[in-house]
């Protein structure tokens, strides 16, 4: 499938975003309950509506999913996906070192606070154990993945150290 995917050409069928809230050395992850990934372990996050920007889409999903409102995020990955059924999906994935409110379930996600060197990546799309733990070094990561179902059949990555300029 590689060697099918003209990642210069490509188009996603949706538009998506991740939130990271950080405290301290902790991660704010979820339980999905429904949707893409039902039963796997993530951020918050969802689709980008059509009139807001991916930072925006950021805050309000993640509110929406757990109650917490990130504060100051910042734009660490930009990630593609391209599923063998023909669904493309484009992420921006943020983190945000601080936040408002407390996490609480919803019918979206079950909510809870995980250490850094903690994360579940056998819970996880397999793509995280990738491209997770460079981001939390401090690269920005530019990935592409082909998934077929849960399997990921490829796995392509650009990096670059991120600087002041990069973190608001």
């Amino acid at each position: 499938m590689r060697d099918q995917i003209e990642w210069q050409l490509w188009t996603p069928t949706d538009r998506a975003v991740l939130c990271f809230v950080r405290d301290e050395r902790r991660l704010l992850l979820i339980r999905k309950r429904r949707g893409l990934g039902k039963g796997k372990i993530n951020a918050p996050g969802g689709r980008i509506e059509p009139e807001e920007t991916a930072t925006q889409a950021a805050v309000r999903e993640t509110r929406e999913e757990v109650g917490v409102t990130p504060l100051y995020p910042y734009e660490v990955a930009d990630l593609s996906f391209q599923f063998i059924d023909g669904y493309a999906l484009h992420c921006t994935v943020f983190f945000a070192d601080s936040h408002r409110g407390e996490p609480r379930d919803t019918d979206e996600a079950f909510p809870f606070w995980c250490a850094q060197e903690d994360i579940p990546f056998h819970e996880m799309w397999d793509d995280d154990r990738h491209w997770l733990p460079r981001v939390l070094d401090g690269e920005y990561v530019s990935g592409r993945f082909a998934f077929d179902g849960d399997t990921m059949l490829t796995c392509e990555m650009d990096r670059r150290r991120r600087d002041a300029a990069d973190i608001r």
